[in-house]
Order: structure tokens, then C-alpha cells, then sequence
């Protein structure tokens, strides 16, 4: 009787430990601290969270930190976050909570995302959660200018050393007409030719003598040639070109102030040769309530909001123009090359008026092949066979060119 009791005892405490043990981790559910998997939320974060979320302040939603606790349990957030509006509509009592302090707006459905997603991001969120604030350092500090300061004193050390090697040579110069003149005096010379010896220059001889005039004209033709050059090399060129929009839109606001990811709003950048311009729809993910704007005012989002009541698309002038002749390949690049936007686009995150940075020529790409290194590291069994060959040959790691990265196929075909 004694060893039934304790038996049933025994499982009812196993029981409650399993379900307690349950209960506490259904909110953690391994939210991974791994630094690879950190690195990976931060850049879903940035692409699909950071337009309407911080980790530690409010923006268009609420601030992320700690969510994991906050939230009813980890599998709500992969609910919420998949279809925020079908967990709003299912009447749970957190959701429309959440709903009704930031003014009925619904979360964008981010279905794409799958629960190892999900993870990584919550990874990121906790990581930043748990870092503790580290107080800014002045800008300007003891070091501060070094580098312009150094720069500036270089130049200033190469012109002073130009005019001491311009003074000696005229003074050589002064040295050799002197031993010049005294060689020719010692030689039996009629009046007319110790005339010429001896005669001043002055600037008039010098402005009448053939060799000035034929300096003069070989560097005005030279001058001329190369001005003739460079017209021709730039037909085509726009660098610089930053065309008037019909809505003044800034991206040192957006890019720069809020940090809204290049790729939140030209998704195309991930997936197709075109970075897409973006659609009025993804504007009114954060314009359906921000109707004001410090700077742009009411006007330039109000033409947002019409355009999206009417349903007229928005007619924005290109920028970035390749000739039809070259194909060039966003996602290429992005996604398996892991460039930065601001590589070909310059630092678009401080400016008003998008401009085009880069050349885009034919000679830039090119020059960028021949010096960017390939990251074998992302697809490492893609590239064993490839690594072992060029390695063979002492190459290093190897560039873009070395695979191919100046095949004229690659690019025109």
C-alpha cells in the first residue's frame, strides 16, 4: 500500500516538474545566443523589422526588447508575426491590446519568414536587449583632425620641397651661363659676336624667341587634345545627375535619421536583376499613420496618400542608367557577392536629392572586379574545387577577375 502511494507520488512530482520545466522554457524555447545566429537576426531585423521597430525606443510600433518575455509565449510571436491580422481577428485578448494602443494598425504579414528566421531574429533582439548602454565619447578629443591635419601637412612638405628644387635649378641654370659667357670671352671674338654674348635678356627676347613660341603652341594643342579626350570619354557619363522627383523624397530622413534597411523598400535587390523602385504600398506600411514629416511637410506626404487613394502610380524620374548592351544583376551582387549599397551608390543615407555617385562605366566595373577579393567562405564547397586550383598557382586570395570577372560574355550578350 505504502509502495503504491509513493509510486503515485513519485509521478504526480515528475509530473509537475515536466510542466513547470515546460511552462518556464516556452518563452526562451533556445533562443540562441550563437554569434552566427546573432549576425543573421541583425540582418532580417534590418530588412524586415526596422522600418516600423527599435529594440529600445517606440517608433511606428513598439519597442522589441524583452519581447520574448512580454508575449504570451514564443509561438504566438511566429503566429503574430506570420499573419498579425488573423491572430487580431481570433479575438486574443494581447494582440488587440497591442492593436488598440498603436491606433488599429495592423503589422505588415511577413509569411516568408520561416520559424528558424523567427529565431535568429529573437536572437538579435535579446542580444540587444542584454547589452548595456555605453556612453558616447566627444567627437572631438585629443587625435581628433589628426588625419586632415597630417594630410594637409604632407602637401604643404611636398610644395615647399617643389620650390626648393625649382630655386636650385635656377640657380644651376645661373651657374652654367656664367661659365658659359666666361668660356667665350677667352676666345678671339669680333665685336658683334661679344654683343650677342653679352647682351641682357629680358622678357621681350624671351616672349620673340622660337622656343617660347613653340612651348606656347605645343601646350595649347596639347591642352586642346586632351579637352577634345575627355569630351569624348564622358558622352554617356551622368555622374552627378540628380534629376528634380515629384515627391521630394529624402533619404538621408529615411536611410539616415530613422535607419529604414536600402532593402525594406527595394526589395527587388534580393531576388532580380532590378532593385525595383518601390510601390506606394510600402510607403503606406509607415504613412497610413506618420502624415507629417519634420522637413518634407505635409504637402510631399499628402501626394503619397492621393497617390494611393487614386491609385495613379507615382511617375519618379530614373537615376542609375546602363546602357541596353550591359547586363547587370542586383541580387548578384547583394546577395552572393555581399555588396553594400553604398559601394556603387555612394552614401546615400545623407542625401536630400539622390544623385548618381558612381562613374557606371565600363572601365569602374572592371577596375572593381580586378580588386575585390571573393568571399569563399559563404559557399564553401562550391568553391573547393576552384580555391585548390588557383592556390596551386599562388593566388590568395583570389578576385572577382580570377573567376571570370572580365569575360566580356558576363556582361554583354
Amino acid at each position: 500500500m505504502i509502495k503504491n502511494s509513493n509510486s503515485a507520488a513519485s509521478k504526480f512530482f515528475t509530473l509537475v516538474f515536466v510542466f513547470a520545466l515546460t511552462v518556464l522554457t516556452t518563452n526562451a524555447q533556445d533562443i540562441s545566443t550563437d554569434p552566427a545566429a546573432i549576425s543573421a537576426g541583425e540582418q532580417l531585423f534590418n530588412a524586415n523589422c526596422k522600418a516600423c521597430h527599435r529594440v529600445k525606443q517606440k517608433l511606428v510600433g513598439p519597442a522589441l526588447a524583452d519581447v520574448y518575455n512580454r508575449a504570451p509565449s514564443i509561438d504566438w510571436i511566429k503566429s503574430f508575426i506570420h499573419n498579425s491580422s488573423a491572430v487580431i481577428a481570433s479575438g486574443d485578448e494581447y494582440a488587440n491590446k497591442l492593436y488598440s494602443e498603436y491606433n488599429k494598425t495592423q503589422m505588415t504579414a511577413f509569411s516568408s519568414l520561416k520559424d528558424p528566421d523567427i529565431m535568429n531574429i529573437l536572437a538579435y533582439i535579446k542580444a540587444e536587449t542584454e547589452k548595456k548602454e555605453v556612453a558616447a565619447t566627444p567627437a572631438a578629443g585629443p587625435g581628433a583632425g589628426t588625419e586632415q591635419s597630417a594630410s594637409s601637412s604632407y602637401l604643404n612638405v611636398i610644395m615647399i620641397g617643389m620650390v626648393i628644387v625649382l630655386v636650385l635649378l635656377l640657380i644651376v641654370l645661373g651657374f652654367l651661363v656664367s661659365a658659359l659667357k666666361r668660356f667665350l670671352d677667352q676666345k678671339d671674338l669680333t665685336e658683334e659676336e661679344k654683343e650677342i654674348v653679352h647682351s641682357p635678356i629680358t622678357a621681350g627676347s624671351i616672349v620673340r624667341s622660337r622656343g617660347f613660341m613653340f612651348v606656347v603652341v605645343f601646350i595649347v594643342a596639347a591642352l586642346g587634345f586632351k579637352g577634345v579626350i575627355n569630351g569624348l570619354f564622358s558622352i554617356g557619363v551622368q555622374q552627378g545627375y540628380a534629376p528634380k522627383q515629384p515627391i521630394a523624397f529624402s533619404h538621408k530622413i529615411h536611410a539616415g535619421q530613422l535607419e529604414i534597411d536600402c532593402k525594406y523598400c527595394h526589395t527587388g535587390v534580393l531576388k532580380n536583376k532590378s532593385a525595383t523602385i518601390p510601390s506606394v504600398n510600402i510607403c503606406m506600411n509607415c504613412h497610413n499613420q506618420v502624415k507629417q514629416g519634420p522637413t518634407t511637410g505635409e504637402g510631399e506626404i499628402a501626394k503619397i496618400l492621393e497617390a494611393y487613394k487614386t491609385g495613379v502610380p507615382i511617375e519618379w524620374v530614373r537615376i542609375h542608367n546602363l546602357p541596353d548592351l550591359a547586363y547587370f544583376n542586383h541580387s548578384q551582387h547583394v546577395v552572393v557577392g555581399g555588396v553594400e549599397c553604398q559601394t556603387c551608390h555612394g552614401p546615400i543615407e545623407t542625401m536630400d536629392v539622390v544623385r548618381q555617385h558612381s562613374l557606371l562605366t565600363m572601365g569602374w566595373c572592371i577596375d572593381c572586379h580586378r580588386k575585390t577579393d571573393i568571399d569563399t567562405t559563404k559557399n564553401a564547397a562550391y568553391y573547393d574545387k576552384m580555391l585548390h586550383i588557383h592556390n596551386g598557382k599562388g593566388i590568395k586570395p583570389f578576385k572577382v577577375e580570377d573567376i571570370g570577372g572580365l569575360e566580356c560574355g558576363k556582361c554583354h550578350y
